[in-house]
């Protein structure tokens, strides 16, 4: 509990809120794990099974770490002989900015960075050589735009995606005419998406080595392959509710090939379309439709996460829209109507606290959450006031979806 909290609540009834939510969390977790960092992090990436990465994002220094999950939560069996209950910093560094979005490059003991003020990227070694320090290690050029004014106006930090099965490769960009691959050792680029559109990105992900999806904040989705120079397939947005222009979230569930994923969409007003991706171009075939809980808070593009489970069928987190993370089961959406469906789990644990305040503008949110990419129930997330949770969530379903 941090300190300088106003007292918009009565201690004694602060207290009973934070009790019964302990007592409802011995039902809810099989594990849960609290950590604080110095300051807040938009970045949560797993370098391991066992460890991730994180950095702050304040304007100026900031903290880089590499943390090594809680021992406990990692056996399988006996945990109660566990001495190990705490996250333990492996190694450190600082940052002279912000970090806004991070990538770990698979097979290696390198990370790729953006500061979110320009396109660049720059380069990271965690530890090696007897060193616990995470040290900077070179940086890479985005690709230019045509005039500084042009940078002024459009300008935005990039996205990021490793290539599946090299070491060297990266997809990057902060737009959809921005997009390419880079090889980080000679910084050579090796592709370019092509397309006219400057669509703002809310995503970026491989779906086979070579095929990437570019999901764009009005709801433009592109699937392109980096072999081929031909124009990406293009699918156009969900048809958008009343109000008009929204922003939307996306993300596509892990599959070998484009044709084993599924693709799901999420607007600033709670539409959730779950679509097929073989059915890309001309309008992607629904599959299902939603509509979630979002709540009232206004969120920027950079603000909001939507994730399929990694290792567990149909079920999908969203966060950024309050100090919960929240879980769905798509399995029970329809694909007639759009009906509201309630979350199937819901942490709460981040905005336990910010109860005590009668200040809205004081309320935690969620900046980040990520899954284990191997153990179903287990996630990580991260708040607005540096804290950082680990937990494996019981399903109480009758249905028992995911």
């Amino acid at each position: 509990m941090k300190e300088g909290m106003k007292a918009g609540m009565e201690d004694s009834e602060f207290e009973d809120v934070l009790d019964d939510w302990f007592i409802e969390s011995l039902k809810t977790y099989k594990d849960l794990h609290v950590y604080q960092l110095e300051g807040p992090t938009q970045v949560i990436e797993w370098t391991s099974g066992k460890t991730v990465c994180v950095a702050g994002y304040r304007q100026s220094k900031n903290e880089m770490l590499e943390l090594r999950l809680p021992l406990k939560l990692l056996a399988d069996e006996n945990k109660g002989l566990c001495a190990e209950r705490d996250f333990k910093v492996i190694h450190g560094g600082f940052t002279d900015g912000p970090v806004r979005s991070l990538k770990h490059i698979p097979g290696t003991r390198c990370v790729v960075t953006n500061d979110g003020l320009n396109s660049d990227l720059q380069l990271w070694q965690l530890g090696g050589d007897d060193s616990d320090v995470i040290r900077r290690t070179g940086s890479v050029k985005g690709r230019k735009r045509r005039s500084e004014e042009e940078e002024e106006q459009r300008g935005r930090g990039s996205m990021m995606a490793a290539r599946l099965w090299s070491q060297s490769e990266v997809l990057h960009g902060g737009r959809s005419d921005e997009v390419q691959l880079t090889d980080l050792e000679s910084g050579r680029t090796l592709y370019t998406l092509a397309t006219d559109s400057a669509d703002p990105l809310s995503s970026l992900q491989f779906l086979s080595d070579n095929v990437f999806l570019a999901g764009c904040s009005n709801g433009n989705v592109y699937v392109a392959d980096i072999r081929s120079p031909a124009a990406p397939q293009l699918s156009p947005p969900p048809a958008p509710p009343a109000g008009g222009d929204v922003l939307w979230w996306s993300d596509a569930s892990a599959g070998s090939e484009p044709a084993g994923c599924r693709l799901l969409q999420l607007s600033a007003c709670g539409q959730a379309v779950v679509s097929d991706l073989r059915s890309l171009g001309g309008g992607a075939a629904v599959v299902s439709r939603a509509r979630l809980d979002v709540g009232t808070r206004r969120c920027g593009l950079d603000d909001v996460r939507v994730s399929w489970a990694p290792a567990l069928n149909d079920c999908v987190s969203v966060s950024g829209f309050s100090g919960s993370v929240q879980i769905y089961d798509a399995s029970v959406w329809s694909s007639e109507q759009q009906q509201e469906v309630e979350p199937l789990f819901e942490h709460r644990g981040h905005s336990v606290s910010s109860q005590r305040s009668d200040d809205d503008d004081a309320s935690v949110f969620i900046t980040a959450h990520v899954w284990h990419p191997e153990r179903p129930r287990t996630l990580l997330s991260a708040a607005s006031d540096g804290s950082v949770h680990v937990w494996d969530w019981v399903d109480r379903s009758a249905a028992g979806g995911c």
